[in-house]
C-alpha cells in the first residue's frame, strides 16, 4: 500500500514502479512461402549429393570390373606365352649328335596351330627326370577357345583355363613368326649348286616367335571390352635343312 506521508519525490518514484507494463512484443516466425523455399533448396542439395556419390560409385564399379579383366586376361595370356616358351624342350638333345649309332631326332619339336582357333595351339616338352625320349601324356600340351573360355590340355584332357563367370573371352589368336639363320660354317663341304639338297642346304636356325592376342569382356557389364598382346620366343630353336 503506497505510504503518503513519503516526501513527493519518493512518492512520484513509488507511483511510476506501480505502473503497469506494456505486454511484450511477440516475434515474427518463418512464412509458408519460406518454409517451402527452404525445404526446395534443402532438397536440390541432397538431390545433387547423391547424384555425385551414385556417379562416383559408378565409376569406382566400372574400374574395378576393368582391374579384374585385364587381371585376368594378363593371367591366360601369361599361361599360354609360357608354355610356347618350354616348346620343344628335350632333356637330352646331346642324342641327336650322337657319334656311336644313328642320331636322334627331337620328339618335342613340332608346334600343331589348328586352321580353326577354336582347336587352338598343341605342343610338347619334356618333363622327364631322366628323359626317355618319347612324348608321354603329361608331355602334351595346348590352348583353344571354347564356349567364351580359354581351355588348356593337361594330361590328355581338357580343362577350363579362364572362368565364364568372371571374364567373356571373345578372340584368342595366336600368330607364329618365323626367322631363319643360315649355319653354312657348320657344313665341311660346300652345297651343291642345284637339286633337292640344295634347298634345304645349308641347314638354318629357326628363330621361332609367338603374338598372343587375346580379347575378353566382363560377364557383368558387356560394354566392358579388353583387349591385350603379348609375345614369346620359343628358347629350342629349330635346325631346318641338312649339309651335303
Amino acid at each position: 500500500m503506497p505510504n503518503f506521508n513519503m516526501p513527493g519525490p519518493c512518492r512520484a518514484r513509488q507511483r511510476a514502479s506501480f505502473r503497469p507494463q506494456s505486454p511484450p512484443r511477440h516475434q515474427r516466425g518463418l512464412t509458408l512461402v519460406d518454409t517451402l523455399i527452404g525445404l526446395a533448396l534443402g532438397l536440390f542439395v541432397i538431390s545433387n549429393g547423391l547424384l555425385l556419390l551414385a556417379s562416383h560409385l559408378n565409376e569406382n564399379r566400372l574400374l574395378v570390373l576393368e582391374a579384374r579383366l585385364m587381371q585376368d586376361l594378363r593371367a591366360a595370356a601369361g599361361a599360354i606365352t609360357r608354355d610356347l616358351r618350354r616348346a620343344g624342350y628335350w632333356g637330352d638333345a646331346s642324342a641327336a649328335l650322337a657319334p656311336a649309332g644313328p642320331p636322334r631326332s627331337n620328339p618335342y619339336q613340332a608346334i600343331t596351330l589348328a586352321p580353326a582357333i577354336t582347336d587352338g595351339l598343341r605342343l610338347r616338352y619334356s618333363r622327364d627326370p631322366n628323359e626317355n625320349h618319347v612324348v608321354d601324356g603329361n608331355e602334351e600340351f595346348g590352348f583353344r577357345l571354347r564356349n567364351n573360355a580359354v581351355d588348356t590340355l593337361l594330361g590328355g584332357s581338357w580343362q577350363s583355363l579362364t572362368d565364364p563367370a568372371t571374364i567373356r573371352v571373345t578372340a584368342l589368336q595366336i600368330t607364329p613368326i618365323a626367322s631363319e639363320v643360315e649355319q653354312a660354317a657348320l657344313c665341311g663341304t660346300a652345297c651343291p649348286p642345284a637339286g633337292a639338297a640344295a634347298a634345304s642346304c645349308p641347314p638354318k636356325i629357326q628363330v621361332r616367335h609367338y603374338l598372343v592376342e587375346i580379347s575378353g569382356e566382363s560377364p557383368i557389364d558387356p560394354s566392358i571390352r579388353r583387349s591385350l598382346q603379348a609375345s614369346a620366343r620359343v628358347r629350342n630353336d629349330a635346325m631346318v635343312g641338312a649339309c651335303p
